[in-house]
């Protein structure tokens, strides 16, 4: 089996493919700080497809000529866990002339582009080189869809896989499938949270955010629901912290004027007090969305999560990213922005999960082919031959 390094890894890894946040039994060290625990999701379906017997971190924040000699001779690959790093603001460190020095391959797990709300995306030289090196060390690229393929093929990066992201396969089910029970006996339901969101890629705050507050009503009229939060810190507060700290937290989201104006009413710092989650460690979510039988909401990861055991999910898309995924796994997707009203029961169609179900088993074939491409031991089972299965969503941009 494989020694391995990760870039970026997002978490502490115990009983060895498993993730749970820094300093897990010490909450109240991190409980004041924002981490997308989205990221960790990653990082431990990343880990699940792999066969290694060893996994340390590859340090982008210095080179050290002695160090990465001897990461050159005693590992086999390092792979940069999949997240959103091809946007404007994005901060290599010293990433570029580490990976100079670097001979052993860079599998890039599934990275993404995000576009602005308006103008086109501009990348940093920095990003551009980076991203260049990691294709230049492999047979592919990893990608989780069209738009980030496409923005790569603009830098002149033609060895571009579109693969998803390895939360969806984390189960390894290459025949993974939803069905729908009939809607009447569905009574438990999660909606993914995402309250902090950014103009720079959120057109509309106010519509955002009241859209978000309708899907929280809504879900808690109908369903016993679990509001699941992934960092912010009054949400982690209300769900994990002291008496004093849940006070605190209500206090502040008061203040906030966004949310003060377009997110909160009664009921729902209500069910903020009453029906949050949150948890430092992976399988505490996957164990929370087995026993739902619906997930739904902003949350990208949450949601796959969510589809990766089974568990029907509705994406409600507000960005590039959102949009991305929705599209390369095909899943019931509402558009934030589209000025439509959610109604579940359009949505609660065979019809459209069925289009996910095609779209889970082509790019599940993708996933395995790029890691099989590129000489990684993985758990994944072999693509079946051309004849016999329909067109993937891979491909090498021309």
């Amino acid at each position: 089996m494989a020694r391995i390094l990760v870039i970026s890894p997002s978490g502490e890894v115990y009983d060895h493919d498993n993730v749970r946040w820094y300093r897990h039994a010490d909450l109240q060290s991190h409980i004041e700080h924002y981490h997308n625990i989205g990221d960790a999701f990653v990082f431990d379906s990343s880990l699940k497809l792999l066969n290694f017997e060893k996994l340390d971190e590859l340090p982008i924040d210095r080179v050290d000529p002695a160090m990465i000699d001897r990461l050159n001779a005693e590992y086999d690959y390092v792979f940069l866990r999949g997240s959103n790093y091809v946007h404007a603001q994005m901060n290599w460190a010293q990433a570029a002339d580490v990976l100079r020095r670097l001979k052993i391959p860079v599998i890039a797990f599934g990275i993404g582009a995000q576009a602005p709300v308006s103008g086109k995306l501009q990348l940093s030289e920095d990003t551009k080189t980076v991203l260049k090196l990691i294709s230049d060390s492999t047979a592919s690229l990893g990608v989780r869809g069209t738009y980030s393929a496409e923005v790569l093929n603009d830098l002149g990066i033609k060895n571009v896989r579109i693969i998803g992201c390895p939360t969806a396969f984390r189960n390894n089910d290459p025949n993974l499938a939803i069905r729908l029970p009939p809607l009447e006996q569905v009574k438990t339901a999660g909606v993914t949270l995402r309250r902090e969101v950014s103009k720079t890629y959120a057109q509309d705050i106010k519509r955002y955010l009241t859209f978000h507050r309708s899907l929280v009503k809504a879900m808690a009229d109908r369903f016993e629901v679990t509001l699941m939060s992934q960092g912010e810190v009054e949400e982690k507060k209300l769900a994990l912290g002291t008496i004093d700290q849940q006070a605190q937290a209500m206090t502040a989201l008061r203040a906030n004027e966004w949310a003060n104006s377009w997110y909160l009413d009664e009921q729902v710092e209500r069910l903020y007090q009453t029906r949050m989650f949150y948890s430092d460690v992976v399988a505490e979510y996957e164990r929370l969305v087995r026993g739902l039988d619906l997930v739904l909401g902003y949350r990208l990861h949450g949601n796959l999560m969510a589809l990766a055991n089974g568990t029907p999910s509705i994406y409600f898309t507000y960005d590039s990213r959102t949009v991305e995924f929705a599209d390369t796994f095909k899943i019931p997707s509402i558009d934030v922005f589209a000025g439509q009203d959610f109604r579940l029961e359009e949505h609660w169609d065979q019809a459209r999960f069925d289009r996910f179900n095609a779209a889970y088993g082509q790019v599940y074939r993708a996933m395995s082919a790029f890691l099989s491409e590129n000489k990684v031991d993985h758990k994944m089972v072999k693509p079946v031959a051309a004849a016999q299965q329909a067109p993937a969503p891979e491909r090498k941009v021309a």
